[in-house]
């Protein structure tokens, strides 16, 4: 049970060699992660998903890769050699047209810019070292970004538990309540028909419409269901795997199943108890988006 919402930070040192790797995740309808590098590491691009992959399967995550080198390995002396060419022949053109005595040094031509570059580079024979390094580095962050969605994902889990308490007491109520609504509406309506005719009140009638209104206030079978979504909503919050979209349908069907009884009950009490019910799902979906 796990939040879509984390932070991890990891490093590792080896080789002369430190990378820094930061993870970052917020809410998402799919699995998107979006990983940020030095161009000289794009070659393990693929290989830095698959790790995450098996681990994170729902948000918007971005990854973030910082990678510093002290191995003499990973850097590159270029020399534009053209470059060169062009700033000496130009020198001596000065030094002909002014009659300048003046040598042209090899300090004052490595001042000129873009003459000599340093590039960092990673050699194609570190391949597995790097990875090494790297691996551990996206580990250790992952092992903690995980750890933060775990404990957030328990506090949502017994939040939603509680009120599902709220939820499945009140359910009992309507339950409870449910028969008398009937019943009720008969002694009104006999009430009625003797206000209209106190000395010819039809039995048949007052019997049919009774019939008639306890059939479409029925909410028998709303509430067996609301009982077994709460009941499945408890058993998936227990499942170690992903259990946002699962948990976001059975609220839908939630909202579903009470809206029918609001409808259909035609009972204040019964209202107010669907009111503060719908409330609580509310809450609830809220929650729910934030599993993976």
């Amino acid at each position: 049970m796990r939040s879509m919402t984390g932070y991890g930070r990891g490093e590792c040192l080896l080789y002369e060699r430190k990378f820094t790797v930061e993870i970052k995740s917020v809410n998402h309808r799919y699995n998107d992660i979006t990983i940020k590098m030095p161009r000289t590491l794009l070659v393990y691009e693929d290989r830095v998903k698959k790790l995450l992959s098996g681990e994170i399967f729902r948000g918007k995550t971005d990854v973030y890769i910082n990678f510093e080198s002290y191995s003499k390995e990973d850097v590159k002396v270029n020399v534009n050699e053209a470059l060169a060419d062009g700033y000496v022949s130009a020198l001596k053109s000065l030094k002909k047209r002014y009659e300048i005595n003046d040598e042209i040094s090899l300090s004052l031509i490595a001042r000129f810019p873009d003459i000599i570059t340093v590039e960092k580079a990673i050699s194609e024979n570190e391949t597995d070292e790097v990875w090494e390094c790297l691996e551990k580095a996206c580990l250790s962050a992952l092992d903690m970004f995980v750890e933060m969605r775990r404990k957030e994902g328990e506090a949502l889990k017994e939040n939603i538990l509680l009120k599902l308490d709220t939820i499945n007491n009140a359910i009992k109520q309507v339950e409870q309540r449910a028969p008398e609504v009937a019943k009720d509406y008969r002694i009104r309506l006999t009430e009625r028909l003797q206000e209209l005719d106190e000395l010819n009140v039809d039995e048949t009638r007052l019997i049919t419409e009774a019939a008639i209104f306890a059939d479409k206030a029925c909410i028998d079978e709303e509430i067996t269901r609301m009982f077994s979504h709460i009941s499945q909503m408890r058993s998936i919050l227990n499942e170690q795997s992903p259990v946002g979209r699962k948990l976001d349908f059975l609220v839908q069907e939630m909202n579903r199943e009470v809206n029918t009884m609001g409808s259909k009950s035609n009972d204040l009490e019964i209202t107010n108890l669907i009111v503060d019910t719908k409330s609580e799902i509310e809450k609830i979906r809220e929650q729910v988006q934030n599993f993976e």
